[in-house]
């Protein structure tokens, strides 16, 4: 019963613990992706792919024990894109990298910066229980993959990537929407707000705060895809300059 457990506090020492192995973890993927011969990068880059399908799968199983339409269907956004995280990780394909670039470093940090631990029935269970530790797990895996694939392995988003990345959310948004009305279920808060007070409550109402929320979003994409066009204009306008920009498995040059 979660009056027998301990309660988790954002920020609190195992908040703080997660961040901390979180933030260690992103440093030496990046120093190891950058060192790392292409069979050594591929052999790490499954091996953290099967760790995120292992823990969605462990996740999944859980609500599925006792299953209810309004959360064990696995249409959250994060759901996805943990799964794009692991097929980006174990298939190098640049697509896949794309949406666990704006996903992750976008989406899933904001999810370990500001956690929705637990559910409204368990309430928001501390450590070492199964929702903290499938929570963190899943989340600090798939800002993992982005940032080692984007800073370790050399992998670049384009403006021509950033759209699809618009399109392809766009497109989720659509269909949770429509399957929230037939199912009679808020996946996404996207047809209405969640039932305790969150930062949603600072965009107004529905549908407005939908509206600022993809806004916020699109514009925070684009200054995060801005940067790397502006580098590959320079280094294309001087070539010798310029690094070597890798989307495979490539040894750093």
């Amino acid at each position: 019963m979660v009056s027998a457990q301990r309660e988790f506090s954002a920020y609190g020492p195992s908040h703080l613990v997660v961040l901390t192995l979180f933030a260690v973890g992103a440093v030496l993927l990046v120093w190891c992706g950058r060192r790392q011969s292409a069979e050594r990068a591929r052999l790490l880059s499954r091996t953290l792919a099967i760790l995120l399908v292992a823990a969605f799968l462990v996740a999944l199983v859980y609500k599925l024990i006792r299953p209810e339409l309004a959360t064990s269907v696995p249409l959250q956004l994060c759901d996805i894109a943990e799964l794009m995280a692991a097929y980006a990780l174990w298939s190098q394909r640049h697509w896949a990298f794309v949406l666990t670039y704006y996903w992750g470093l976008v989406l899933s940090t904001q999810a370990l910066l500001t956690p929705d631990v637990g559910t409204p029935e368990e309430g928001a269970p501390d450590f070492p229980d199964h929702l903290f530790l499938t929570f963190f797990t899943l989340h600090v895996l798939v800002v993992w993959a982005a940032v080692y694939l984007t800073w370790g392995r050399g992998m670049r988003p384009r403006w021509r990537d950033y759209r699809f990345a618009v399109a392809v959310t766009l497109g989720w948004v659509a269909f949770t929407f429509v399957f929230n009305l037939i199912a009679g279920t808020n996946y996404g808060y996207l047809n209405g707000k969640p039932p305790t007070a969150s930062v949603l409550d600072l965009l107004g109402p529905w549908p407005v705060y939908l509206l600022v929320e993809i806004l916020i979003v699109v514009c925070v994409w684009a200054l995060i895809t801005w940067p790397w066009e502006r580098t590959r204009r320079r280094e294309k306008a001087h070539p010798a300059t310029g690094s070597v920009e890798r989307t495979d498995f490539q040894r750093p040059g």
